[in-house]
């Protein structure tokens, strides 16, 4: 379980005086790096198509900075629990193979968070659970290529903390689909202590949209996303 600023990474003892349960897991290989998406005009939208999937080439990769993330944002694991999200479980399920049930389920484990907000501005990260904020700058610390069961592909782009509050996560790592600059419509988040351990998770992706979108209005970039 994770300490203090997140519930459990699976690596850490947990305890401290804000005992956030945000997970911090790497994404599946079907819905953090590919929610199962599976004339020039046309190519380029093929190939965004098939980057956004996770098929792509090394040499497309291209380092990114905070500033594709910054922002006020919100998770949607709250809008999963008030039934907000309802229509998009049940559009999920006209068009994949589970129920609407089975797919409410595996989001509610692959959203979960206490961590209902964040912002950043700048090289700055503010978490915010129940009201209470946690704060650290964070640093470029690379990306790491990350390889799913089904072959498809997803880069996660990492940042380490430089200063800030003792109980703000060490590493907070990204994955919005992109493998190079652009401004995020929505990403995954994952924050721990380990760097390593955060790569081999693959059952929690808390997701952030931007917090002046509604919940119906999020319901909506999903449905067509």
């Amino acid at each position: 379980m994770q300490t203090a600023f997140y519930k459990y990474l699976g690596v850490l003892a947990a305890g401290s005086a804000l005992a956030f349960s945000a997970p911090a897991f790497a994404q599946t290989s079907e819905d953090a790096a590919g929610h199962d998406h599976s004339g020039e005009h046309a190519h380029d939208h093929d190939h965004d198509e098939d980057v956004h999937s996770g098929y792509f080439d090394d040499d497309q990769i291209e380092a990114r900075s905070l500033a594709d993330w910054e922002g006020d944002w919100q998770s949607v694991f709250p809008l999963l629990q008030d039934g907000t999200l309802d229509p998009v479980m049940a559009h999920k399920a006209d068009h994949g193979d589970m129920t609407e049930d089975e797919y409410k389920a595996y989001y509610e484990v692959g959203y979960e968070t206490d961590v209902e907000r964040i912002t950043m501005d700048g090289d700055t990260v503010t978490f915010f659970s129940g009201g209470v904020p946690l704060q650290g700058r964070y640093e470029d610390d690379g990306h790491e290529v990350l390889t799913y069961e089904k072959g498809n592909r997803g880069v996660r782009y990492i940042f380490e903390k430089s200063e800030g509050d003792a109980d703000a996560p060490d590493f907070i790592q990204f994955s919005d689909h992109a493998i190079a600059p652009e401004d995020a419509g929505h990403y995954h988040l994952y924050w721990g202590d380990d760097r390593a351990a955060l790569l081999e998770e693959v059952t929690n992706w808390p997701t952030y949209y931007p917090a002046d979108l509604s919940g119906d209005e999020v319901a909506g970039k999903m449905m067509a996303h």
